[in-house]
């Protein structure tokens, strides 16, 4: 029994520590498309977007709605989306995307996590051919029949359906991130979260023992409150 009490305690602190670490990440995704386009998530697809991928990961409403409320504060800040590249532990591929109030802050950060690990920072656009950007939705499979929704989606700019347990997952270039949302909704299809992603061209295959060197660095850049997304190529 007090095993199993250990166990439950583990995973409770391991689940309020992924939330403490993404519901800020979320709030400010939020907060930057209530304030680029509106605080009225019918008329602003971006925060319709920012609400749903929000609420996938459990976020209260309250949380929700206080990110919504920053974006009218005369206060608040400015935030600026800024990429960077890099190279980390065992010739890994890394690209980082960034919401943040101070740019100078940010990347002296970054190239630290980098260094750290005996890697460095990049000159933007060093590895934008390594990464293919994607727009990715995801889908309960339910009743839905993933070969007739390709069809329906086609024209909207499916590029790719692929079916993982009791998921499917709808991919096209990132240009047409609109089109396909819009072609789901309009088929009333419930969709559980949707991004864009940099896919990479060419995944490398690494050794356990060089991932445990990776995920250290990877960690210490998604801990960063000021980075939203991270992308490599590893398999």
């Amino acid at each position: 029994m007090g095993r199993a009490f250990e166990y439950r305690r583990a995973a409770k602190e391991k689940r309020w520590d992924k939330m403490s670490k993404v519901f800020p990440k979320l709030g400010k995704a939020i907060t930057m498309a209530a304030k680029e386009g509106g605080s009225d998530p019918t008329m602003n697809g971006k925060l319709r977007t920012a609400i749903q991928n929000a609420k996938s990961e459990n976020m209260p409403k309250d949380n929700i709605d206080a990110a919504i409320k920053r974006a009218t504060q005369k206060d608040i800040a400015a935030f600026t989306e800024v990429n960077y590249e890099g190279k980390g532990p065992h010739g890994v591929l890394v690209y980082v995307e960034c919401a943040t109030d101070n740019p100078t802050r940010t990347v002296a950060n970054v190239k630290m996590y980098f260094n750290k690990a005996g890697g460095g920072v990049v000159p933007n656009g060093s590895l934008e051919f390594m990464f293919d950007r994607k727009c990715v939705f995801e889908l309960e499979k339910a009743e839905l029949d993933a070969e007739e929704l390709e069809l329906e989606l086609i024209d909207a700019g499916c590029e790719e359906i692929e079916v993982v347990e009791d998921k499917i997952f709808v991919y096209g270039d990132y240009t047409s991130f609109g089109t396909i949302a819009k072609a789901l909704e309009d088929l009333n299809v419930n969709v559980v979260k949707s991004n864009l992603q940099r896919i990479p061209t060419s995944p490398v295959e690494f050794t356990d023992e060089q991932l445990v060197d990776i995920e250290k660095m990877l960690d210490r850049i998604e801990d960063d409150d000021d980075i939203q997304q991270v992308f490599t190529n590893i398999a």
